[in-house]
């Protein structure tokens, strides 16, 4: 408990989660400081690239060995076991519509990449190194649960599989070549062919002005997430609860999954950040398309608005202290 309180205060004393808070603090009192799009576009792109290189890079230095194929069985079962559990428990105990149900758990199988970014910038704080292959895990867990959901949604409407065709297409495309699956697989595969060699070139852009930029970054997402509060009411009581649980358990049993692996304390770290994540750029997008009948309001306001917030400021700490009690 101990080690949690301190981490937290060291995680909120960080300028990059203090100018998140300072985002949304400037959108609640209705300031007029604003982020255009666009540099909020390049912003995500540079992230994408600069985590997908240096994962190159670090692979091209160590190999391709049994701890990156365990790593993409992790990947997978994580992927496919968490939007199981999240439409379970908000049909049965949550009672909430399939059509929602689906949409809500392909936002919580599916992954941050913002909040990965934190979580990187937290172990560089403690100088605990993790495998470069992570980057391509982040890629690897966006989309299954996409797919795992509009599944699960098919099968409990009792509606034909066969109607999920009419989309898949539009759908595929959505989920896997994405802007932030080809960048991350794409610059990873650049970084693992030019190697060590070829980060000292790029150095100065992709790995010194890192934190930099992610101060930035996170002010507008700060700003971003304070303009959903106003939604907050919409949301209820039991999914702004599941907003926050469903990121624990998944986080504890992703521990537990990867204790098997004997993945290092950072790889395990990661891997319990990015179970405990929720999409707000892929997901979205994906179920728009293939379910646009759910309500925007819960999804979006529950992953921006509530779970993400959380992560960034508590949770990654806890999920640190975690891994370390057990």
């Amino acid at each position: 408990m101990t080690n949690f309180i301190s981490d937290a205060i060291q995680n909120l004393a960080t300028p990059m989660i203090l100018f998140f808070v300072l985002g949304f603090i400037s959108t609640i009192i209705k300031s007029d400081i604003e982020i255009p799009q666009a540099i909020s576009k390049v912003l995500a792109i540079y992230f994408m690239i600069a985590i997908g290189f240096k994962g190159g890079v670090e692979i091209s230095k160590t190999g391709i060995d049994i701890s990156l194929y365990n790593a993409i069985i992790n990947s997978v079962f994580i992927g496919i076991s968490t939007p199981i559990v999240a439409f379970l428990i908000l049909k049965y105990i949550g009672k909430i519509d399939n059509i929602n149900s689906g949409a809500i758990s392909a936002h919580y199988g599916s992954v941050s990449v913002v909040t990965f970014v934190t979580a990187i910038s937290f172990l560089n704080s403690k100088s605990i190194d993790f495998s470069g292959y992570m980057a391509g895990m982040m890629a690897l867990m966006e989309s299954p649960a996409i797919f795992v959901s509009i599944l699960l949604v098919r099968i409990f409407s009792s509606q034909k599989i066969s109607t999920l065709k009419s989309n898949f297409i539009d759908l595929l495309k959505e989920s896997l070549f994405n802007s932030s699956v080809v960048l991350l697989f794409g610059s990873l595969v650049i970084g693992l062919i030019v190697g060590e060699k070829g980060m000292t070139s790029v150095k100065p852009f992709l790995v010194d002005p890192f934190n930099g930029i992610l101060t930035l970054f996170l002010l507008d997402m700060g700003m971003i997430a304070g303009q959903r509060i106003s939604e907050f009411k919409k949301v209820g009581f039991f999914l702004s609860v599941f907003a926050i649980c469903m990121p624990v358990m998944s986080a504890s049993i992703t521990i537990l999954m990867s204790s098997l692996f004997n993945f290092s304390l950072g790889d395990t770290f990661l891997f319990s950040v990015l179970a405990a994540s929720s999409s707000y750029i892929a997901a979205p997008a994906a179920v728009r398309i293939a379910l646009p009948q759910a309500n925007p309001a819960y999804y979006i306001t529950m992953s921006l608005a509530i779970t993400f917030p959380f992560n960034i400021m508590f949770g990654i700490p806890l999920y640190f202290s975690l891994i370390n009690y057990w």
